[in-house]
């Protein structure tokens, strides 16, 4: 399997290729989806909420994502890494933004850097970070950045003007370079005429199947809960449930470990 990189996505895009796109935070993880041939895994600041218990992804930190981007491209030799921007690490000040994307890029590992929003607002932001030599994909829809504009995390694009308005923020983030662009939470059919507009791919997770890829959060699709547009591909939660079980009833009845489990 081809290393995945920035230009080569839009080449599987031309090709008609679909591109499968997973999270990760950790080595192992990484290590088995890369072995599977995953195009590119996404190191997101989903891991707030799926790894550390979080409420939000609101109070995830640089360092903090920096911590997992650097095990996941430790593990990785075939897939594109992806590292999400934090909230606040390029809201700030432009200068702010470029370092913060560098540090994900040359202390983290990361191929790209992934941040929510439009090029009407964070456009200057992105094209100093491509300036600096770092892929951007851009991220539009559900923002779970800002849920508490948003009212919560819900269905965007319902109407004509917010349509409008989608589909003339994806062409702009196109025009911007972006290497793809993240489709979240938004109507099958609009993802679909944006897909088709856009000479970058999209990513969409809970748009429907028209997009150029889909990305899921692992624990999402390993049995641990989701949302509508999320698939339950193998029930991991309850067999580590079993396995923990096991364990405990094996330890306190006295029969783990047993004699094979000993050095002589």
């Amino acid at each position: 399997m081809s290393k995945v990189t920035a230009p080569s996505l839009k080449e599987r895009k031309m090709r008609g290729e679909k591109l499968a796109v997973l999270t990760a935070y950790d080595y192992p993880t990484a290590k088995l989806m890369d072995e599977c041939s995953v195009d590119a895994i996404l190191v997101g600041d989903s891991c707030a909420m799926v790894v550390m218990g979080r409420e939000n992804t609101l109070s995830l930190t640089v360092d903090e994502i920096l911590h997992h981007v650097k095990m996941v491209s430790a593990a990785a030799e075939h897939a594109f890494i992806i590292a999400d921007m934090p909230f606040l690490s390029y809201q700030i000040s432009t200068e702010e933004s470029v370092r913060n994307a560098g540090r994900l890029v040359a202390e983290g590992g990361a191929h790209c850097v992934k941040l929510e929003g439009p090029a009407r607002i964070f456009g200057d932001t992105i094209r100093a970070i491509q300036n600096a030599s770092i892929p951007v994909m851009g991220h539009l829809g559900l923002t779970p950045q800002s849920i508490h504009v948003m009212g919560g995390y819900k269905v965007q694009g319902k109407d004509q003007e917010s349509r409008k308005l989608l589909k003339q923020d994806a062409l702009e983030l196109d025009e911007l370079g972006c290497c793809a662009i993240v489709l979240e939470c938004i109507p099958p059919d609009l993802a679909e005429e944006i897909s088709a507009s856009v000479s970058c791919p999209t990513i969409g997770i809970g748009a429907g199947a028209g997009c150029d890829g889909q990305v899921l959060v692992m624990h999402d699709m390993m049995g641990w809960g989701g949302t509508r547009f999320t698939k339950t591909f193998t029930d991991v939660k309850t067999s580590m449930e079993a396995a923990f079980n096991g364990y405990i009833t094996e330890v306190k009845a006295g029969t783990f470990p047993a004699q094979e489990h000993q050095y002589s």
